[in-house]
């Protein structure tokens, strides 16, 4: 017998896309936030290797990396209520996104900072910038510059991951879907529509991440003169 496709019947429960597409831009937008917060500070204590940080930073980045994040997902929502933290399914899902983006953003902003000329600073220094300003306009700016093509792919990677975040009820995209094909029983149509959304989100993420690179990240060119 040929398959009859029924799309109509996945559109029958758009309210619930529209949330569940919503509640994942939410958990990226907040993960971004705090999860490059924590990285861009991270980034720096091992770049200058400021102690006694570095140690924690190090061992940090080296558990959540070699961990899966649905691993990390449970044993926050599982394992912190057991040692007395309450915690809903909202929360662990920022928690554990936050957790997860902040170990990788670490390492990549490290990077960019360790890649910036030592020549540079010693020209801020000579020019009598103080300690603050020669961070900020010289060391991580540019650096930020250097590495924002793969923080905007680790954004995106950590969107498309924050899907195992249904398997504890948080009402994301991939709830969603589960709810849908539960209740029309047509699997194949709503999973090929919510991967089409998962593709529409990640090429809208990155446009917006671009935009905010150039217009917050790519360092001001000076006005040039007026040629009389």
């Amino acid at each position: 017998m040929a398959y009859q496709f029924d799309f109509p019947a996945v559109f029958d429960y758009t309210d619930a896309l529209v949330t569940g597409a919503g509640v994942t831009l939410g958990l990226t937008l907040v993960g971004a936030l705090l999860g490059g917060a924590l990285g861009t500070l991270g980034g720096v204590v091992r770049a200058w290797r400021i102690h006694p940080l570095d140690w924690a930073f190090r061992l940090y980045v080296e558990v959540i990396r070699n961990t899966p994040f649905l691993v990390q997902l449970l044993f926050i929502f599982f394992g912190l209520p057991s040692l007395g933290v309450q915690i809903n399914e909202w929360q662990a899902s920022i928690l554990t996104m936050v957790v997860n983006l902040g170990a990788y953003t670490t390492e990549i902003i490290r990077a960019g900072i360790e890649a910036t000329p030592r020549g540079q600073i010693e020209a801020a220094q000579s020019l009598a910038m103080n300690r603050w300003q020669t961070f900020r306009h010289v060391v991580l700016r540019p650096s930020l510059q250097r590495v924002w093509p793969a923080l905007s792919s680790q954004v995106i990677i950590v969107m498309l991951g924050s899907a195992v975040c249904s398997q504890i009820a948080t009402e994301d995209l991939t709830f969603a879907a589960n709810f849908i094909q539960s209740r029309n029983f047509r699997a194949f149509e709503t999973y090929l529509v919510v991967t089409f959304l998962y593709f529409l989100l990640a090429l809208l993420t990155r446009q917006l991440l671009n935009w905010v690179g150039r217009r917050f990240v790519a360092p001001r060119r000076p006005c040039s003169p007026e040629v009389r």
